[in-house]
C-alpha cells in the first residue's frame, strides 16, 4: 500500500495565530491601549523575534500568547487551541527576563521541578533533567545552587527547565537583556545551535537589533503604544549561522531594515 504523503507546510496548524487582537487595560476608567489590531501567524519551527521600543507591548503580546494576559478583543490560538488550553496541555515553555530559579534547590532540582509536578518517576525526572542540562552546557553543575552560578549560567539553567517537559513552543522574554555583551553573544550562539538541533518554535522578545537579526527566521517590528505591528521582515541569512555573520553585508542590510522599520513606527 502506498504511504500517504506528508501534509504540506501550508496545511500545518500554525504554532501561533493572532487575529485582530487588542488589549486595553482599565477600559472603564483611564484606559491604556496596550495592543491594537495585532495580526500575526507563526508557523511550527520558526524563530520569531518581537522587537520595538520600551512600552510598545512586545512582552504583553508574548504574555497574551502564553495565557498570562487576556485580550479585550480579537482571537488568539496556540497549536490550534486557546492559550488557556495550550497552557494546560503544557504546549510551551517560558523563559523570563530574570532566571527565576529557586535558591534552595540545586540546579538539577530546579530543572526537575516541572517534571515532578507532572508526576514522572524520580528516575525519569533525574535522567531528563541531566540530559537537558547537558544540552545547554551545564553538565557537571547539577549539584550547584543558583547563587553559585554566573548570570549566564543561571539563564541557561532556566532554558533547560523550560525545555525539560518537551514543549513544542519556547517563549523567551528578553532572556539575555541583563547580561554583559560577551556572555550575551555566547548564549545567542548556543541558543541558535539549540534551535538548529531541535527546530522548536521560538517566540523571542528583545530590544537588540543585532540579537533579533542573528537569531530569527522572521523579525516582527512593533510601534510605540498602542503596540501595532509595523513590519514583518523575513531573514535572508543562511539557515546555519555563526557570530562572524554580523560583519557581513547581508547582516548589516537586515539590521538597517529593522532600524528603518523602528523609525517608521515612531513617525506613524
Amino acid at each position: 500500500m502506498t504511504a500517504s504523503p506528508s501534509p504540506s507546510p501550508a496545511a500545518q496548524v500554525p504554532a501561533v495565530q493572532v487575529r485582530q487582537a487588542s488589549l486595553i487595560y482599565n477600559p472603564q476608567h483611564a484606559p491604556v491601549h496596550a495592543l491594537a489590531d495585532i495580526d500575526l501567524t507563526i508557523a511550527p519551527g520558526e524563530f520569531v523575534s518581537l522587537i520595538g521600543p520600551s512600552g510598545c507591548g512586545k512582552t504583553t503580546l508574548l504574555r497574551v500568547i502564553a495565557d498570562l494576559e487576556h485580550i479585550t478583543s480579537g482571537t488568539v490560538q496556540v497549536n490550534g487551541v486557546s492559550p488557556h488550553e495550550a497552557r494546560l496541555a503544557r504546549a510551551y515553555g517560558y523563559v523570563f527576563q530574570a532566571p527565576a530559579l529557586f535558591a534552595w534547590r540545586t540546579v538539577l532540582g530546579n530543572v526537575k521541578l516541572p517534571l515532578q509536578i507532572q508526576g514522572k518517576s524520580a528516575a525519569e525526572c533525574d535522567a531528563i533533567a541531566r540530559e537537558q542540562l547537558a544540552r545547554v552546557g551545564l553538565a557537571g553543575f547539577e549539584n550547584k545552587y543558583p547563587w553559585q552560578l554566573s548570570g549566564g549560567m543561571q539563564q541557561r539553567a532556566s532554558i533547560a527547565r523550560a525545555l525539560s517537559f518537551e514543549p513544542r513552543i519556547l517563549m523567551m522574554d528578553e532572556p539575555f537583556g541583563a547580561l554583559d555583551e560577551i556572555t550575551r553573544d555566547r548564549l545567542n550562539e548556543q541558543l541558535q545551535q539549540l534551535w538548529q538541533r531541535e527546530r522548536r518554535t521560538v517566540v523571542f522578545v528583545t530590544h537588540s537589533i543585532a540579537e533579533a537579526v542573528y537569531l530569527s527566521t522572521r523579525i516582527v517590528v512593533m510601534s510605540p503604544r498602542p503596540g501595532r505591528i509595523v513590519r514583518v521582515i523575513d531573514s535572508t541569512l543562511p539557515d546555519e549561522r555563526h557570530l562572524g555573520l554580523r560583519d557581513s553585508p547581508e547582516f548589516m542590510d537586515m539590521a538597517h531594515q529593522v532600524r528603518e522599520a523602528l523609525a517608521d513606527g515612531h513617525h506613524e
